[in-house]
């Protein structure tokens, strides 16, 4: 992962050097400032101020800049519309074809502006992070919020694509017209439908959504997923992905993710009878659910690091392994074996790919991609989650064939088995593993193999002419394939009349200067390596990591507990049949998608995503207090209403606390086997663990006792992330 200094000086358009933000130098405005308030010399106050005023200038640098860039285009446009009015009552169809090409030119200098503001914003963003990370102050909160809501505010037209819709209207509706030959007019605003929009404005709406620093639903999900964003790719880093990016592979990406949550909720309904058939007690249900946490644990370590080197690999041995889980778990009822039916559902747990399912996202899927991707990994999980219980009351029958019994107990193994062997046959045919880094030249290389090639070309030009030309035509195509995924404007510049090596030189040079002008905070290799352990991994978090880490845990504890003890309790408390208990499940995993709605639409833009996250807490609190059967008898509206107030208050705190986690989570982290995902995984895999471990151990108090004892633990760990989120809450963004 390369550092944002060194991404600002790679990507930066040549003649519009001087009108980028001065990240070096308001990094090493804040390095002195740190300094000088350690000794003494300043007083925080002036500091403030001082630092203000630097990124007021700033902003107002590239501020003017965006409006001169789009005075001039809207200029441009001016005039084609004069030519296009022109060409109305005329058909020459080469004139028609230069004035698209000239709108297109249009829009390919849109793009390069809107990347221009992407990156300021970005660096904005950045050193804004980098001053309350060194000065424990929440400078970024008053600095917006008084820049922001000021009617001349400069700010806004860095963060907000002001004016970019008019003239991406304009392009749209002029390219349109140009595209019918034939005189019938097609109008962008009477049929939007029947319009082909140009490749160049789904680019412009693809720049545009990144630019926009609003959160919506879709962004919502996708930092549900927990999958990392980088914020500025280089084009090299794109291109790759764009390389990789197979859409039948990520949708048996997807289809994995969907099954494997579908394997995980589809017994729960149907666990304690099936225990109880076993001739064990109703709550080792706990046990049966649990056993697939606790496999998970390590499964999610293996296949982290199996990813390194493949996808099709570990996603083939997932089904197979699931597979053989499966019919064990289906086989115990004929067999009559507690220890095989543990076996099985241990054996799933070893196939838990969600590890693969997530880094395939991020290292295969394009940037333009990758949001809607996360969503669709976040909706998978749901969808799974709901479609399990559902599927479950289904299962109502009982029928043998041969020595075989098929009955609610034994069917979720034997179709989830069929399942996974129709999905292995599907992953085989159809999947393609994407080609490695390690087998792939990077950018530097591709560049110092060129150079390398035509230097030694140019030594021997005057006896290998015939041999050289060839040579040289290769190296030709070396030089199209490395500028392929880079603007025009950006593609490497190679003067022929000078040696190559000179020129290396004197770039490499370049290079230490500015290394020397940089402190190096950032812009160290050795500060964006992966990690290699989980020790690592774990003195990487900050206080308030830890703090959110401890949440997830939380929510994914109470989460199982109400989850997993529900067939018993209600059996216990309301006599529900397996049918029943099914529906109440699959209601309550369906509520995830208008919750989703509802807080990535409009709750996250109406408050700070800190304070979503501590009114989410309270109210588990008060979800799991409202659990508790006290003195009066235990009636169905209780169960249910407190269930709810538990289960979508915790789904709103999962996402909230996980798009947090997104943005302050090390770098470090975000890539290599002991990642962030593998972090938040295995913390809510624990929690499972412990929650179901937890229902079988005081089902030996009886299962009247079981739903209360069970929700003291619940109610202490929420109370405790409460307390932890209210020390750390300054630290939150």
């Amino acid at each position: 992962m390369v550092a944002f200094g060194k991404k600002l000086r790679q990507n930066q358009i040549e003649e519009w050097q001087r009108y980028y933000i001065n990240y070096k130098l308001l990094k090493k405005k804040v390095n002195r400032y740190s300094q000088q308030i350690q000794v003494g010399a300043d007083n925080q106050q002036n500091v403030l101020k001082d630092f203000s005023i630097m990124l007021d200038n700033q902003i107002e640098k590239i501020v003017m800049f965006i409006l001169e860039q789009k005075g001039l285009l809207a200029s441009r446009l001016s005039i084609l519309g004069e030519q296009h009015d022109a060409l109305v009552e005329q058909s020459d169809g080469s004139k028609i074809s230069e004035l698209r090409e000239a709108y297109r030119a249009v829009g390919q200098d849109l793009l390069r502006l809107l990347f221009f503001v992407e990156i300021n914003a970005i660096g904005l963003r950045k050193i804004l992070k980098k001053f309350d990370k060194r000065f424990g102050y929440r400078f970024t909160d008053y600095y917006v919020k008084t820049r922001a809501n000021h009617p001349y505010s400069q700010l806004r037209q860095v963060f907000k694509h002001v004016g970019v819709g008019a003239v991406v209207g304009a392009i749209s509706r002029n390219l349109a017209d140009l595209q019918d030959q034939e005189g019938n007019y097609i109008s962008i605003y009477d049929q939007p439908a029947l319009s082909h929009p140009d490749p160049v404005i789904d680019s412009i709406k693809a720049a545009v959504n990144r630019l926009s620093n609003s959160t919506n639903f879709l962004e919502f999900l996708g930092r549900h997923a927990f999958i990392f964003q980088d914020e500025s790719p280089t084009p090299s880093e794109d291109h790759l992905a764009e390389q990789r990016y197979h859409f039948m592979s990520l949708l048996l990406n997807l289809v994995n993710t969907f099954l494997y949550m579908v394997n995980t909720y589809i017994i729960v309904p149907t666990a304690d009878n099936y225990s109880l058939h076993l001739g064990a007690a109703a709550t080792v249900c706990g046990v049966i659910i649990g056993s697939m946490a606790v496999a998970q644990v390590f499964s999610s370590v293996y296949f982290s690091a199996w990813s390194n080197r493949s996808y099709l690999r570990p996603l083939v041995f997932s089904s197979i392994v699931l597979l053989v889980g499966n019919t064990l778990y289906a086989l115990a009822y004929d067999l009559n074996s507690i220890p095989v039916l543990l076996i099985g559902r241990l054996f799933c747990g070893l196939g838990s790919a969600r590890a693969v399912n997530r880094r395939y996202i991020s290292d295969c899927v394009p940037l333009k991609l990758r949001l809607k991707a996360s969503a669709g990994f976040v909706s998978a999980s749901a969808l799974g989650m709901a479609c399990g219980p559902a599927l479950a009351c289904l299962f109502q029958t009982n029928f043998k064939i041969y020595k075989l019994t098929f009955n609610q107990d034994t069917l979720p193994g034997w179709v989830m088995a069929l399942s996974w062997l129709v999905y292995l046959l599907w992953l085989w045919v159809s999947f393609r593993e994407p080609p490695r880094e390690n087998n792939m030249l990077s950018p530097q290389e591709s560049y110092t193999g060129l150079s390398t090639k035509l230097n030694f070309l140019g030594a021997y030009q005057h006896f290998q002419c015939l041999k050289s030309y060839a040579h040289f035509r290769n190296a030709a195509k070396d030089l199209i394939f490395y500028t392929a995924g880079l603007p025009v404007q950006e593609a490497v510049k190679i003067d022929f009349t000078q040696p190559l090596l000179l020129n290396s030189e004197a770039k490499l040079q370049d290079n230490n200067v500015d290394e020397e002008f940089d402190d190096g905070e950032e812009d160290s290799d050795e500060n964006h390596k992966p990690v290699t352990s989980i020790v690592s991994a774990y003195r990487l978090l900050t206080p308030s990591v830890k703090v959110q880490l401890f949440i997830y845990f939380m929510l994914k504890y109470a989460m199982e507990i109400l989850v997993a003890e529900s067939s018993v309790v209600t059996g216990h408390y309301f006599i529900w049949s397996t049918t029943s208990v099914a529906f109440f499940l699959a209601f309550l995993g369906l509520t995830v998608f208008p919750v989703n709605v509802i807080v990535g639409n409009y709750i996250s833009n109406m408050f700070e995503e800190r304070q979503v996250l501590l009114a989410s807490e309270i109210m588990v609190f008060i979800g799991i207090l409202l659990s508790f059967q006290v003195l009066i008898p235990y009636t169905v509206p209780q169960y249910v209403s407190a269930a709810l107030i538990t289960f979508v208050s915790a789904e709103v705190l999962e996402g909230v606390n996980l798009s947090l986690l997104s943005r302050v989570m090390s770098s470090r982290l975000s890539r290599g086997t002991y990642n962030g995902g593998l972090l938040s995984t295995e913390a809510g895999t624990l929690a499972r663990v412990i929650a179901d471990g937890t229902i079988t151990l005081s089902g030996y108090l009886g299962e009247n006792r079981l739903l209360n004892v069970t929700l003291v633990p619940s109610l202490f760990i929420c109370l405790s992330s409460i307390i932890a989120t209210c020390f750390t809450y300054n630290s939150l963004y």
